[in-house]
């Protein structure tokens, strides 16, 4: 038998690509139903390569009966309609930030602590962590086997999507603009974003960090170890989809090289591409339309105690967002929702 799942935000770069996802990986959906807010409803989005969905109203769906939703919607709306579902008894995987620190909503990569998942029966809710969390972590997981991780210093470049439709639609027109001289003043975000790189992702909060650093930080804690200190710098770049890190991690007791290699290697979701020579590593643009972490530039900081650097790359809309979300689903439906 399959699941009733809800998808809400379904117009959205998100919830296209939970629609997607959910067909590629074989969900086993018995019905499946869009939702965007009143101005979408009617607007018709692909479920796999012969199916459309017409979208529905999310104001005024009815969640009783559904068994899980898959939530992209934006924080304000999840946090008026994920409780909503959840009452109805509709597990909820919620891809927003609203309630990723509630300590009674687990947050969730399933390669680094599926066991988490067990806690969504308090509020009925599990949270999808920050798209540049999540592949930091599946990445820091297998190195804080080989020893205890002490520090992350981690540098983004994240991609335009990260912001939604609008930001890559601002990308486009902007950079469109340039060659045909025809500048665009910027509306999504606070500087031009073409051929450009802005260090400013979200708000800035008292002590001159933004929030898009302080969720690397706090989440990480939540997901993988509440002793790592995490250092972000999170940085806007002209690219559509791919978000990329360049991470320096300090641990407790000497880790090679090669060591961390075969760990990153056999980790579940990461591929290492590492070669030392000119296109030996991946770049954002590889990466799209991938569900792996990929991580290269493995090498020994010599500069601190015990510390290595590497670069990594994800989809940001897939591993980042919507296969996380997906593959808690998975984990639920195969060891929580059985029917």
């Amino acid at each position: 038998m399959g699941y009733k799942v809800a998808v809400i935000g379904a117009t959205g770069n998100v919830g296209r690509e939970m629609l997607q996802t959910l067909v590629e990986r074989k969900f086993p959906v018995s019905e499946v139903v869009a939702l965007a807010s009143s101005r979408s409803v009617g607007r018709e989005v692909s479920f796999g390569d012969d199916k459309v969905l017409k979208v529905q109203d999310l104001a005024t769906f009815n969640f009783k009966g559904w068994d899980i939703a898959l939530s992209s919607p934006g924080a304000k709306v999840s946090a008026e309609h994920s409780p909503r579902a959840a009452a109805a008894g509709c597990v909820v995987v919620d891809n927003t930030s609203h309630f990723r620190m509630d300590p009674d909503v687990p947050l969730v990569v399933p390669e680094v602590n599926p066991e988490a998942i067990a806690q969504y029966t308090k509020k009925g809710i599990i949270a999808n962590p920050n798209c540049s969390t999540i592949q930091m972590v599946v990445a820091l997981k297998p190195l804080h086997s080989l020893g205890t991780i002490k520090r992350v210093v981690v540098s983004t470049y994240q991609s335009v999507s990260g912001a939604g439709k609008d930001g890559m639609d601002e990308l486009f027109e902007q950079t469109r603009a340039v060659y045909v001289g025809d500048p665009k003043e910027p509306k999504k975000f606070p500087k031009p974003i073409a051929f450009n790189l802005i260090p400013q992702i979200d708000v800035f909060m008292e002590d001159g960090s933004t929030k898009e650093e302080w969720k690397m930080t706090v989440e990480t804690k939540k997901i993988l170890d509440p002793n790592i200190d995490v250092h972000a710098t999170c940085v806007r770049v002209p690219v559509f989809v791919g978000h990329s890190e360049c991470v320096n991690v300090q641990f407790d007791k000497p880790v090679s090289v090669e060591a961390a290699r075969k760990a990153l290697s056999a980790a579940p979701g990461v591929i290492v591409v590492d070669t030392h020579e000119p296109g030996g590593y991946v770049t954002p643009v590889e990466c799209v339309g991938e569900d792996a972490v990929y991580i290269s530039r493995i090498r020994k900081d010599p500069t601190i105690a015990n510390g290595l650097s590497f670069w990594c790359v994800s989809d940001n809309l897939r591993k980042g967002a919507a296969l996380n979300a997906v593959q808690i689903a998975e984990v639920l439906a195969r060891d929580y929702l059985k029917k």
